[in-house]
């Protein structure tokens, strides 16, 4: 159970997940408040009052202030570059688990209170490693095989639930055409994308194939002896670089390529790192027995998340408890066709006609400008560039959001803005907004090189009506939401 073989596998490990933590508090730290705060897009303390604590439980139920949100970010960031280097795992198994504990308190106050915008499957992921990642011990103790094999355990649903859900949904994985569509339309294009678009059909054909090997295959692997284990653990991490070259996913390949890690075993690790673990002593009984009591939790709170992976009904990213500590996983079940974007416009025209010259808001990155290259950011995550995308395949009003962030761009909020990319009105808030959808498409390698454009776009309709904060049914709306703008007095 505790022994020599795992040593250097937590050391990697740890250090792999501590930056995931990093780029998850900053992320927070950069954009929490403007999105959740006190003024935000979705306030917190609307939230806190409305559902009960034990339903989603959080720090910030006690203090939904932004000072709170700011320091509780700053300090997740400081305990991220404590375990980054290692400091926390120097003194002893205590200070390892109680940093390690902190950092997964923290982020658990921010996704129990983040709403929507923290509603993505690599935030339960963070928060199930998290935990787990308390009871791997300090560096002069031998490490845990037990919580090594339950990262597996994650790592084998997060793969195995995948591919189970591409199966089982759209029939592009079943007759291997999904990467014809996935590289233009997915969430968040990178620089690469375009190229990886135009690759010819029978390597997107094997990339399907590839894919259903990698996650339908390969994870059974996992619990394999050496080197058949580290062989699937390679795999997986290749995987995984392949679309973060093709595509923005936030930080989910960066933490599922650490919990590939968990396969590689101290005798590979030796070669790759050329290092050689130290002598270690056997952990305290009181640490044995909180790690078997971890994998009886795993075991029973497993049964939900097995019974899903068997259902033909399988549902994907879901969280069976308020605490998210064995979740189910599965993404891309579907793959859209056309990309449809949403832009959001505005005009300074007192009165709206034919002739009104609207100006186009820009976003840090999802596509707008079609001659505009898509960026790369990830593993930072661009929360609300990721809703806009959900905003081209359902309409506004099943976007809680969308009605006040509109609201927002009326008053020029400095927070909101400081989301976005270019404000097109830098004097003075524009008198109305509104939000148009089109259809984009990449441009052919020949319309590239005559026009420098990335992008074809076509309008297909109106996504939100022009409003003004003088429009008594815009008002209307915001007041039935609780979110009537401060400025404008209540009726």
């Amino acid at each position: 159970m505790f022994g020599t073989d795992y040593w250097l596998t937590r050391r990697v490990f740890q250090r792999g997940f501590a930056l995931v933590y990093l780029v998850a508090f900053f992320v927070a730290a950069t954009q929490f408040v403007p999105l959740l705060g006190e003024h935000g897009i979705l306030p917190v303390p609307r939230f806190v009052e409305a559902v009960p604590f034990a339903a989603s439980p959080s720090l910030f139920f006690f203090l939904p202030r932004d000072g709170a949100f700011v320091g509780a970010s700053w300090l997740g960031i400081a305990l991220s570059l404590v375990a980054l280097s290692g400091l926390s795992e120097k003194r002893g198994w205590l200070l390892s688990a109680l940093v390690w504990g902190a950092m997964w308190v923290l982020y658990l106050s921010f996704v129990n209170v983040g709403q929507v915008f923290y509603g993505f499957g690599w935030e339960t992921m963070l928060l199930e490693a998290g935990f787990l990642a308390v009871f791997l011990g300090g560096e002069r103790t031998a490490a845990s095989g037990i919580v090594i094999l339950l990262i597996r355990w994650m790592l084998f649903r997060t793969m195995f639930g995948a591919g189970l859900i591409k199966i089982r949904g759209d029939s592009c994985w079943r007759d291997l055409t999904c990467l014809y569509y996935h590289y233009e339309t997915q969430p968040m294009p990178n620089p690469f994308s375009w190229y990886f678009h135009w690759l010819p059909k029978p390597v997107h054909q094997f990339g399907v194939l590839f894919n259903h090997f990698t996650e339908l295959v390969v994870p059974f692997a996992y619990f394999a002896p050496q080197p058949f284990a580290a062989l699937a653990g390679l795999v997986t991490i290749y995987f995984h670089l392949w679309l973060m070259a093709s595509g923005n996913f936030s930080f989910l390949g960066l933490l599922t390529i650490v919990l590939a890690t968990s396969t590689l075993d101290d005798r590979i690790l030796v070669r790759l790192l050329r290092t050689t673990p130290p002598t270690v002593v056997r952990p305290s009984r009181f640490q044995r027995y909180a790690v078997v009591a971890l994998a009886v939790l795993v075991v029973v709170l497993s049964i939900r998340p097995v019974l899903n992976l068997l259902s033909p009904r399988q549902a994907m990213n879901t969280s069976y408890d308020p605490l998210h500590l064995v979740n189910t996983y599965g993404a891309f079940g579907s793959i859209t066709r056309p990309r449809y974007e949403v832009v959001v416009e505005g005009t300074s025209a007192d009165t709206l006609g034919p002739d009104t010259v609207w100006r186009e808001y820009s976003f840090k990155a999802k596509p707008g400008d079609p001659s505009r290259r898509p960026p790369q950011f990830a593993p930072y995550h661009l929360r609300l560039d990721w809703l806009m995308w959900f905003c081209g395949f359902s309409p506004w009003y099943q976007e809680p959001w969308f009605v006040h962030f509109m609201a927002l761009l009326l008053q020029n909020d400095e927070g909101t803005l400081s989301l976005m990319g270019e404000n097109p009105f830098p004097e003075k808030p524009p008198k109305f907004v509104r939000a148009l959808v089109y259809e984009y498409r990449f441009t052919t390698p020949e319309e590239r090189r005559k026009t420098g454009r990335w992008w074809n776009r076509e309008a297909k309709g109106e996504y939100f009506p022009p409003v003004s904060l003088d429009d008594p049914a815009f008002l209307g709306l915001l007041e039935r939401a609780g979110w009537l703008p401060p400025s404008v007095p209540r009726r």
